[in-house]
């Protein structure tokens, strides 16, 4: 071999190892490919030596798809890799030469297959298995309520589940706070999935079923396995990832998984508390994985919202309640979708085993309990007083009958504050300005709504006195 062909062998090389350094921690570089030396190149095929046998057999099992994306980028898309162990016998060292066989078939992984070391990865009629989903059954797209709080989650997973792989949101991940729907959305996902194709392999599992489930196999000697078995799998959701946090070793497997998984064109969805950015513990080479695809957030359900949710879960245990008792539970519920549920068992356990009717007082006591500081009551006289406060509009004014611009506007955020924030009729609210009738109230309501859509300062102003109240009530 003359010198322009080492040359251009150890280029090539060079050029695989800045890209490899990117994609693996420290030591895992300093361990697996600084011992690595670059043999020869010809038609494509890198030769590179490695110091023995197990070596080339980590190499195959733990980064065959990182060599294979690495060297395709050097060499083209019939770039390949082929090995030279070092046998040491009577204290010689030998080279021994592990070939890929140009007119054998190429593996799944993309490596020429050695004709002596069997590629780990293929596992005759593994992917035969079936495996069992752990998805709940009981949650669908029927049963989950669309707003404006979930819109793009929503319509993200409605596409992956008709397209699984194939659409540009892969990975997807959910974020938000505990209590607004993540886990119910990714398994509506899954289950939507499996309705539409059947053979798919489909699995749901927490973050902490995972690390538990990587710390055995590792001390089992038997990660290999783990791993194989998450290649059978065509949609991966992996529910609360910031609870691998610091767990190196899990983040490990994890990385080589999800770059399996993705770059066989196989689903993966996330669920977290913070977007990727902010998740804390978690390498940096895997939160930017988590940026390749669409990240979409879950925030809490506005009012609208919350009594649809209210009213599909009522009817689905076939309870009915009064329009105005669903109003005030969800005007008072608005920190999660949990609380809401919390409130609705407890009413329908009134019902059924102290066999009361429920009226407003049973409500109130019964958001107590799931409400916190909730000694307050929250008074239209109150909002009066917070909006005047607020604008420096004297009460006779807004509750008077002046059609002064400012006045006018003020007595239709105080009946919009009162209608949102209180669990009081229409017709309650319209006695407090003159005895006005509810369709007075509905179109000063409808009137904010329209101006905090076309004046974002105004809308501040709404924001901040609304802020503000639910504040005071709760100091």
């Amino acid at each position: 071999m003359n010198s322009v062909e080492i040359h251009d062998c150890k280029l090539i090389w060079e050029n695989c190892l800045k890209t490899i350094k990117q994609n693996v921690n420290q030591q895992s570089f300093k361990t697996w490919f600084e011992p690595i030396r670059p043999v020869k190149l010809q038609d494509a095929a890198l030769t590179i030596q490695v110091p023995n046998k197990f070596f080339y057999e980590w190499l195959e099992e733990h980064y065959i798809n990182l060599l294979k994306v690495t060297i395709r980028q050097e060499l083209g898309e019939k770039g390949r890799l082929e090995y030279q162990i070092l046998m040491n016998k009577s204290n010689d060292t030998k080279p021994t030469k592990i070939e890929g066989n140009s007119k054998s078939h190429e593996s799944t992984n993309g490596l020429m297959d050695s004709k002596q070391i069997k590629n780990p990865f293929v596992i005759p009629g593994i992917r035969k298995i079936k495996v069992d989903s752990q998805l709940n059954s009981n949650y669908t797209f029927e049963n989950f309520i669309e707003g404006e709080c979930n819109r793009l989650a929503r319509s993200a997973g409605k596409e992956i589940a008709a397209k699984p792989g194939l659409t540009a949101f892969n990975p997807l991940v959910i974020y938000g706070d505990s209590g607004l729907g993540k886990s119910h959305l990714v398994h509506s996902i899954g289950n939507e999935t499996l309705k539409k194709f059947p053979t798919k392999n489909v699995l749901y599992i927490s973050s902490e079923k995972f690390v538990t489930q990587i710390v055995q196999s590792i001390k089992n000697q038997s990660i290999t396995d783990v791993t194989n078995f998450y290649e059978t799998i065509d949609l991966l959701i992996v529910d609360d990832i910031q609870f691998l946090g610091n767990k190196k070793a899990t983040q490990e497997v994890f990385f080589h998984i999800f770059n399996q998984l993705h770059q066989t064109g196989k689903q993966i969805i996330i669920t977290s508390d913070k977007p990727p950015k902010d998740l804390e513990g978690i390498e940096e080479r895997l939160i930017s994985r988590f940026k390749w695809g669409l990240t979409a957030d879950l925030t809490m359900p506005d009012i609208n919202t919350r009594i649809a949710i209210l009213e599909k879960k009522l009817e689905k245990e076939n309870v009915k309640l009064d329009k105005h008792i669903m109003e005030y539970i969800c005007y008072n519920i608005s920190n999660n979708i949990r609380e809401l549920e919390g409130v609705m068992v407890s009413i329908i356990a009134e019902l059924s085993l102290n066999k009361k009717n429920i009226d407003l007082a049973i409500v109130k006591d019964i958001i107590k309990k799931f409400v916190r500081n909730t000694t307050k009551e929250l008074t239209i006289d109150h909002i009066l007083n917070m909006v005047s406060t607020h604008l420096n509009i004297p009460l006779d004014k807004i509750q008077g009958k002046s059609r002064k611009r400012n006045y006018v506007e003020a007595r239709q955020l105080t009946m919009y504050l009162a209608k949102n924030l209180t669990g009081n009729s229409l017709k309650s609210i319209g006695q407090l300005f003159g005895g006005k009738d509810h369709s007075t109230v509905i179109y000063s309501c409808k009137s904010i709504v329209d101006m905090m859509h076309i004046d974002p300062v105004f809308k501040d102003t709404v924001e901040t006195i609304e802020k503000n109240i639910k504040m005071s009530i709760n100091s």
